[in-house]
């Protein structure tokens, strides 16, 4: 912020003229993947990857109908399919996919000059096609369907088409930064921690297991909390949304939440995303689970063995109540178990945590400079509201949307702040600290358990770190050699 601030950018409340100025902010700070987006960012097939496997792998799914609210026809999409086609056809064949930001109707924004910014429920329709690119094909960005919310196509003027993409990507920001990093990694990492510290005693064996995985999540959450709300708001003056509209977001997010939402495999079932090609996010990320799901059965069936001990533990159910009451509101429908009576439930359970605390942490935060220091890939608020007809846009259109320097350069540098690693960064299946010793009686077997765990995660590394040689841009987000094991930073 100082070097900004010294070449009379971070204050700046101009707007952007060149996007080329642009480029030259953070010469010396770039990243392979920044560099690569800031050169393919207009292109519709890497516009369709990053929803798979950009900072937000959590929106899309297959789209087996259309939403009523969402009228397309074959005549709008037919050019963009395979030749003799339908839309009917590739839904059908498990081609058509969606993201729909309904979440977003309504939540109020910050106001500026004396308008609200602003932020659209957009829904966007994806097809993957023969050559395996997920493409988008037809894009609407309001709920409700009207004269003056036309559904915008591939065929329309290049920047009707690339303005439309843009609030796709704000939205999508949006939904990331708070509904799927704040929120689903680092403030229920922060549940997660503060249970097993008011209901787990630090010689209980579950402590001893999770505990590693808590490093740092409360001081980050707490610093992080002083930096968004600070004085004048904070880092949140630079977002679509002021403290009232985040508040509003979290709360329908939360609302939302479900136990198997949470579950990887679960997850990826109930979204439809079993096979769909390209899909890094799902296959690292189902591989970990299964490798941290081993190691939590191992260690848990050790030391529960038998579902009435499970069910005798006054302090482990005492964990799950505090997590069901103080985490998730006490609510019934979110399917999170409000005690365990099985040793199986417990081990799904804690795969869960350890899951969500490190690899998805990773898998939202890790890439936030890469693929959101070029603003307009992932714009961090836009100015001006989307046309209400077709044809009346161009570049100026685009950087009148687009937020002014100073907002920009400053959203650059908190995705700087955000992707980096601390120095002591400690890699998920690392543990320093020995927490089990040989006065507990587990010494041994939780040591060689431990053992075949970062055996296991280092096979995977090395699978990923070779599978990404071979095309750019890279996934790594999920690769254990570079994932911290709690919710750090």
């Amino acid at each position: 912020m100082f070097e900004l601030k010294l070449k009379g950018l971070a204050d700046s409340t101009e707007q952007w003229e060149d996007l080329d100025k642009m480029k030259k902010v953070f010469w010396f700070r770039k990243t392979p993947i920044s560099e690569y987006v800031s050169e393919h960012w207009k292109e519709d097939d890497f516009f369709g990857s990053q929803f798979l496997n950009g900072t937000n792998p959590n929106v899309i799914q297959r789209c087996t109908t259309l939403p009523p609210n969402f009228p397309v026809t074959d005549e709008m999409v037919q050019p963009f399919l395979e030749d003799g086609s339908s839309l009917a056809t590739e839904m059908k064949e498990g081609n058509i996919f969606i993201c729909d930001y309904k979440r977003l109707e309504g939540v109020p924004t910050r106001v500026v000059n004396g308008k609200p910014l602003p932020l659209t429920a957009a829904l966007c329709l994806f097809y993957k096609n023969p050559e395996d690119n997920l493409t988008p094909i037809a894009i609407q960005l309001e709920q409700q369907p009207s004269q003056q919310n036309p559904i915008y196509l591939p065929s329309d003027s290049e920047h009707d088409w690339l303005l439309a993409k843009m609030f796709v990507r704000n939205a999508d920001f949006i939904e990331h930064q708070n509904s799927y990093n704040l929120l689903g990694t680092h403030l229920l990492a922060e549940a997660f921690a503060m249970a097993t510290l008011r209901s787990l005693p630090i010689m209980h064996p579950l402590h001893k297991l999770l505990i590693p995985h808590f490093r740092y999540t409360l001081p980050v959450n707490t610093i992080s909390r002083e930096i968004l709300f600070g004085p004048e708001e904070g880092l949140i003056k630079d977002t679509t949304l002021g403290l009232e509209g985040l508040k509003e977001l979290l709360k329908r997010a939360h609302s939302e939440i479900t136990y198997s939402s949470l579950c990887l495999p679960e997850n990826i079932v109930a979204r439809g995303l079993e096979s769909i090609p390209n899909f890094y996010y799902r296959e690292d990320g189902l591989k970990l689970w299964n490798i941290i799901n081993s190691f939590v059965q191992g260690m848990v069936e050790h030391f529960y063995s038998s579902d009435s001990e499970v069910s005798r533990d006054s302090e482990l159910q005492d964990w799950i109540h505090e997590i069901f009451i103080h985490g998730f509101l006490g609510n019934g429908k979110s399917g999170i178990p409000q005690r365990f009576d099985t040793v199986k439930e417990v081990i799904k359970f804690i795969t869960m945590v350890i899951f969500t605390v490190s690899a998805q942490h990773s898998a939202v935060s890790m890439g936030q400079f890469d693929y959101c220091s070029w603003v307009p890939n992932s714009p961090i608020f836009l100015c001006k509201a989307p046309p209400t007809t077709k044809g009346c846009s161009s570049m100026s259109t685009i950087f009148e949307t687009l937020p002014d320097v100073g907002s920009t350069v400053r959203g650059m540098a908190s995705t700087w702040l955000l992707s980096k690693k601390y120095s002591d960064f400690i890699p998920l299946g690392s543990y320093p600290n020995q927490y089990f010793d040989e006065t507990d009686g587990y010494f041994d077997v939780t040591k060689q358990m431990m053992k075949h765990f970062q055996a296991e995660l280092s096979y995977l590394s090395e699978s990923i770190t070779e599978r990404n040689s071979t095309f750019t841009p890279p996934y790594n987000y999920l690769n254990p050699a570079e994932m911290e094991n709690s919710v750090s930073m």
